[in-house]
């Protein structure tokens, strides 16, 4: 038995979903066991977080395919424990260059979400390849080849499928048997796969084993490159032509990845670094905090505690106003400057907050002007909001050196554009449909477009990888999928830790909440028995009474949703030893290692 089967039977059998363990050494938390298993053989091999983090990533393209992969993109954030710098690896897809602000709105009106998300005109110049191996050169240890071979090994051998994986297949909205690729895959002879069913796929192992031996030039140029612009080139009538792609062979070989900083927030002395633009996930996660801090939450005697009325009105005001600004003024920060530094100082957001009472729900927020508070914000009107899918995902690492990753990735939409490249067996994102679909810039208004559709710009991601400091230390890493809920669930699990007082297990277990809109329709947890504590009934009926919507009719259990799927690791500030925390959400899995 290889090392790889052999790690991977630790994980199944040892650190099932919602396992706490601790260790001085390495500790993978993943959403599927075969991949924190791929993470734990580079740890157990003598590589870092940063190996683990490059193996777990691709074995994800196996196991989670609806999800991720080599045809989409992500966010990388790493601490480096040598040298105490946090740094972001940018490999969100980009648009080609030959398109335009109106792609999705040729006549003035926008295209059906479906419609254009599953034709070749959705998929961006893929980044995840290019980002995992700017990553591994300049951090890690091992070569790109040796973090492809657990991959390898999984997709040519085979798994067995999981609920989640074969219930996306069966409510896969048509993405899984639109183009024949992909249905003979997911669908061999026109029958879904069943949970238990043994998956191999040869043409991906085939493909991996390719940039295994050639590098990253054999996805971004020569026949795969070729194959790419092709298959995005296709488009299926069964929901009507919305055209062809737009990608070219020179944005394949011209994309690059990109090393940023994080935004840097607190919150109560605690530090966080998030997620800069292009994501909207940092800047809209530490308003929402500052937003929150002038309130006592996790004090019960003051009506605050855990799922408390006063609470939850709180959390609703404060993200129904982060997201109105964000709306209006995130995109990619390399093309439309974004007024970061006004929308985070503590004079503007003492006039949003003030905006919240506690015991009325506000009229529906518009975005605020931060123009005073940044030297370059531009006056903007709001754009009209495109739709995210639900299903991303996130992994955490740590190293026996105190290395940490937090990593979310995406093809954006379940099943990205439900493209498969002929062939190399791997599915293309749908990443063009996070951009405005009726473009918002108007000289008349002075809206520049923040979020609009233009040549080799990034559109606006929720992806919200973070790191939580305390005296200057890292003490936990932790994201979550779910499209733009995904602020709301990382929000929901910090305060967990810093208000409530809850370690990371429980944090994670806790039943969420999220808001995704100004206008304020809420969206809850509680369907689960290990989602403790409940959101009452009672509870629910005093958010009505105040006017807040989505929960149903009064005295009813409107809490019936399921929220992003938190994968976390974290680091005892005494002892150094190293915990993960995995979300029952999905089939979350924590391995410790020992070298």
């Amino acid at each position: 038995m290889s090392l790889f089967h052999s790690v991977r039977v630790l994980a199944l059998c040892l650190f099932s979903a919602s396992t706490l363990a601790a260790s001085p050494d390495g500790v993978v938390a993943v959403s599927h066991p075969a991949a924190a298993a791929a993470g734990a053989q580079m740890l157990a091999q003598g590589g870092n977080a940063i190996d683990a983090a490059a193996a777990v990533q691709f074995a994800l393209n196996v196991v989670e395919p609806q999800s991720s992969g080599i045809g989409g993109g992500g966010f990388m954030m790493v601490y480096l424990a040598k040298t105490g710098q946090t740094v972001i690896v940018d490999s969100r897809e980009r648009a080609p260059a030959n398109v335009s602000a109106d792609l999705f709105a040729p006549d003035g009106l926008p295209m059906p979400f479906i419609q254009a998300s599953t034709s070749g005109l959705a998929v961006g110049v893929p980044g995840t390849l290019r980002g995992v191996d700017l990553a591994l050169r300049r951090w890690g240890t091992k070569p790109l080849s040796a973090t492809l071979a657990p991959a390898i090994e999984l997709a040519g051998r085979g798994f067995r499928v999981n609920r989640f994986l074969a219930e996306d297949i069966v409510n896969d909205g048509g993405r899984t048997q639109l183009q024949p690729e992909t249905a003979a895959i997911f669908r061999p002879g026109g029958v879904p796969l069943a949970e238990g069913d043994w998956l191999v796929q040869p043409d991906l192992a085939k493909t991996l084993k390719r940039i295994a031996a050639l590098g990253p030039d054999a996805f971004y140029r020569g026949s795969m490159a070729r194959a790419i612009v092709r298959a995005q080139q296709r488009t299926r009538s069964e929901l009507g032509s919305a055209g062809e792609g737009r990608m070219t062979l020179a944005d394949l070989a011209s994309y690059q990845a990109t090393i940023r900083a994080p935004l840097i927030g607190h919150y109560r002395g605690w530090t966080l670094a998030g997620m800069p633009p292009p994501s909207s996930g940092g800047l809209t996660l530490l308003q929402m905090l500052a937003l929150l801090e002038r309130f006592p939450l996790g004090d019960s005697a003051q009506g605050y505690g855990f799922g408390s009325p006063k609470t939850l009105h709180v959390m609703i005001e404060a993200m129904r106003l982060a997201f109105a600004d964000r709306a209006v003024w995130i995109g990619d920060d390399d093309v439309v400057p974004v007024p970061g530094q006004g929308l985070l100082h503590r004079d503007y957001l003492a006039t949003r907050a003030a905006l919240i009472q506690p015991d009325r729900r506000m009229e529906t927020p518009q975005a605020g002007d931060p123009a005073p508070w940044n030297k370059t914000a531009p006056q903007l009107k709001p754009s009209r909001i495109p739709a995210e899918s639900p299903h991303t995902t996130h992994f955490s690492i740590a190293d026996r050196w105190g290395n940490v990753v937090s990593y979310t990735s995406t093809i954006e939409y379940t099943w990205g554009s439900g493209i498969t490249v002929p062939g190399y067996g791997f599915l293309l994102n749908n990443e063009l449909t996070d951009f405005n679909f009726l473009p918002g810039a108007d000289a008349a208004s002075g809206n520049p477009g923040a979020n609009d559709l233009a040549p080799g710009k990034r559109p606006r991601s929720s992806m919200a990888p973070m790191l939580l400091f305390k005296n200057g230390q890292p003490v936990a890493a932790y994201g979550s999928p779910g499209g733009a809920t995904i602020i709301n669930s990382v929000l929901n699990v910090t305060l967990n830790l810093i208000d409530h007082d809850m370690n990371m297990q429980q944090a994670i277990d806790a039943p969420r909440l999220s808001v995704i809109h100004a206008t304020g329709k809420i969206s809850c947890e509680g369907g689960q028995a290990y989602m403790q504590p409940r959101i009452s009934s009672a509870t629910q009926d005093s958010l009505r009474a105040l006017g807040h919507t989505g929960l149903g009719e009064t005295g009813t259990d409107g809490c019936k949703n399921t929220l992003g799927s938190v994968q976390a690791v974290e680091i005892d500030a005494a002892s150094g030893a190293h915990r993960g925390a995995a979300d029952a959400r999905r089939e979350g899995t924590v391995i410790r290692v020992k070298p």
